[in-house]
């Protein structure tokens, strides 16, 4: 993981949201771990929130096709908890139960948001995030059938740019979130991004 590590001994809501300010992000070593670090990338991934945001053509058609009902902040703990559940795709989790108190009070404050797709009432898929000043900063993403993941960030987008967001952090950029769209952008680029959302009004999401 490149960049810089810190580690906290102590953390409150209002302080990740200042770290979250200045470019920082917390992770744990695992969900058994009730240590928190800080992590300052050297690259940061970024997704456009402009016409560089790249839709399939077949994402679009099940798009269109309508197979889940989408909602926002409609079950944040939900989805923090599937986000944290480990999966034969991914049998570790750096979420642990600090983070997902933190997260919590965060979204009671309004500032950590979730996008959800549901089947029913079954949670099919969902991401969350954190929102400060004009920015947004995507956590991590579950999908429990085909494309729900990828509809909810289709969705998150849409969303975002309606509320005249201009800053969409993915922390790192993966495969997955390159076919959409997403660039790495050097340290001292991304600390020109971030300052110019900070000095925007908290935005609504």
């Amino acid at each position: 993981m490149a960049g810089a590590r810190r580690k906290s001994p102590g953390i409150t809501p209002e302080i990740l949201l200042r770290a979250y300010s200045i470019g920082l992000f917390p992770m744990a070593e695992s969900a058994d771990d009730p240590e928190i670090f800080w992590v300052e990338p050297d690259v940061r991934g970024v997704l456009p929130l402009d016409d560089h945001f790249h839709i399939s053509k077949s994402l679009r058609k099940t798009i269109r096709q309508k197979p889940f009902d989408i909602r926002f902040n409609g079950d944040f703990d939900a989805v923090i908890s599937a986000c944290a559940s480990e999966t034969s795709d991914r049998p570790s989790t750096w979420i642990n139960e600090t983070i997902r108190t933190l997260y919590s009070a965060l979204h009671r404050m309004g500032h950590a948001h979730s996008v959800e797709a549901w089947d029913g009432n079954e949670l099919i898929g969902g991401l969350y995030g954190v929102s400060l000043g004009s920015a947004f900063f995507g956590e991590s993403m579950f999908s429990r059938r085909t494309d729900a993941s990828k509809i909810c960030l289709v969705h998150l987008v849409e969303r975002l740019k309606q509320k005249h967001f201009t800053l969409l952090d993915t922390q790192f950029t993966t495969e997955h979130l390159k076919t959409f769209g997403a660039i790495d952008v050097p340290k001292a680029d991304y600390a020109l991004m971030l300052a110019a959302a900070m000095e925007s009004p908290h935005l609504k999401f």
